[in-house]
């Protein structure tokens, strides 16, 4: 996705046409790159290479580790998802409360920082400990047979917090082009490192292993450009508490991990309820359904600050919301169009012959996460108005889900792609109700 192109009008006189006004075409450039349409679209934009990435994870690993190995990574991948809802949250949290300028700046920002991220190192090893002690019963809960993978998850959802911190911050000094690297760059590296550990002979724990690495590198990353930014701390300014911040996430702790659910609750009851390899078939599938998933996220990290700083203002935000999801919506339609020509030849070729038998539910899942995408940005947006009640409807929804689901499996594929895609409709129709009914009032 790029921006619009500017093409400079030129007034024509006679036969002669008439230069533009000197420094005219870099001027409106130099407006396209500021705007908020921009800084939207960089976002989307990495997150489509992300995706792109993800795809490519897929594909490689996927020939790596056969069908069942795959089912085992996908498995471990999709709790970390879900896991990874309360950095999504703190993220959400820091990313509002900077904006409304509750966080401070400059040096006093800094010192809040250094002390969030002590605090999350030493969370990060205690939880380290603990996940070791208890891999084994972690591998059965996932029902996978790779102990230390099951025990790197938590691991690596606390890394994941710190590098949420890091983002929601970035977001507030409306540094959208430094996230949307971060988010590049890490999912590049999730891939590199876990092609390096693979190769050493670290099979599906390496390449699960891979994720928490390539997080640790682009969080101290991030913490270098902050600090750049932001200055040496002051160690007598105001203080910021942690658990201050969390308490204030406790609505988008809520929202989020639900949506996480509807997200990767499927692949993850395929591994208990359908065949080994037709839950790896099934979990490919699911990988190439949701481009739009990720592409919502990239975007929600733009419509959560915009949709807060409008709401402050006094504006209406609803046009926050209709530009995110024309924005989705004419991906969807490109994405949906290949999977309804040529499903087969999709996963044959991104997969491999062994998956192929997803292509029959192939664009059904893809309605579907195209559905949830919309519901993803919706969320981000009724977030920022402080709404609580639609917490409600995606609880129901994560609910029927799940229920559905485990009750399925004699159903094979097709069964399951009905069950997600009839639950992301009524999920997503609930929410898009909800954000377009409501009418926000400016905070006090």
């Amino acid at each position: 996705m790029h921006p619009p192109r500017l093409d400079e009008a030129a007034e024509v006189t006679g036969p002669a046409v008439a230069a533009p006004p000197a420094g005219g075409i870099r001027a409106r450039l130099s407006a396209l790159k500021d705007s908020e349409t921009a800084a939207a679209v960089s976002l989307g934009a990495a997150a489509m290479v992300s995706n792109l990435v993800a795809v490519g994870f897929t594909v490689v690993f996927t020939r790596l580790l056969g069908v069942a190995g795959y089912g085992s990574l996908a498995a471990l991948l999709n709790l970390t998802v879900i896991l990874f809802v309360p950095g999504y949250s703190l993220q959400v949290a820091t990313a509002r409360a900077g904006t409304l300028g509750r966080l401070g700046a400059g040096r006093e920002l800094a010192g809040t920082l250094r002390r969030w991220t002590a605090h999350l190192l030493l969370a990060l090893a205690a939880v380290t400990v603990l996940a070791v002690v208890a891999r084994e019963p972690l591998a059965a809960l996932l029902n996978v047979d790779e102990e230390w993978a099951a025990a790197g998850v938590p691991a690596t959802a606390a890394v994941w917090l710190l590098l949420c911190l890091q983002r929601g911050l970035l977001q507030a000094h409306r540094a959208y082009r430094a996230v949307a690297l971060s988010v590049a760059l890490e999912a590049l590296g999730r891939l590199a490192v876990a092609l390096v550990l693979v190769a050493a002979g670290g099979g599906v724990t390496g390449a699960y292993l891979g994720t928490g690495a390539s997080l640790a590198i682009t969080a101290v990353a991030l913490g270098l450009l902050l600090r750049r930014r932001l200055g040496p701390a002051d160690p007598h300014a105001s203080q910021h508490p942690l658990r201050r911040l969390a308490r204030a996430a406790g609505l988008p702790i809520a929202a989020l991990t639900l949506v996480a659910a509807l997200q990767n609750l499927d692949v993850i009851v395929a591994k208990h309820v359908l065949g080994e390899d037709v839950a790896g078939v099934y979990a490919a599938t699911a990988v190439a359904a949701k481009a739009t998933v990720w592409i919502a996220i990239g975007l929600g990290l733009w419509v959560l600050p915009e949709a807060t700083r409008r709401l402050a203002d006094g504006v209406d935000p609803r046009s926050v919301l209709v530009r995110a999801l024309a924005l989705i919506g004419a991906v969807a339609a490109v994405e949906l169009a290949i999977y309804a020509a040529a499903p087969g030849l999709v996963l044959r070729v991104a997969f491999g012959a062994d998956y192929e038998d997803g292509a029959g539910v192939l664009l059904a899942l893809g309605v579907a996460y195209a559905l949830l995408a919309c519901a993803t940005l919706t969320v981000q947006y009724l977030l920022a108005l402080h709404e609580r009640t639609f917490v409600y409807a995606l609880g129901v929804a994560a609910l029927v889900l799940g229920a559905l689901l485990a009750g399925a499996g004699s159903g094979g594929l097709e069964s399951f792609a009905a069950i997600v895609l009839a639950v992301q409709a009524a999920a997503a129709a609930a929410l898009l109700a909800l954000a377009w009914r409501h009418r926000p009032a400016s905070p006090a």
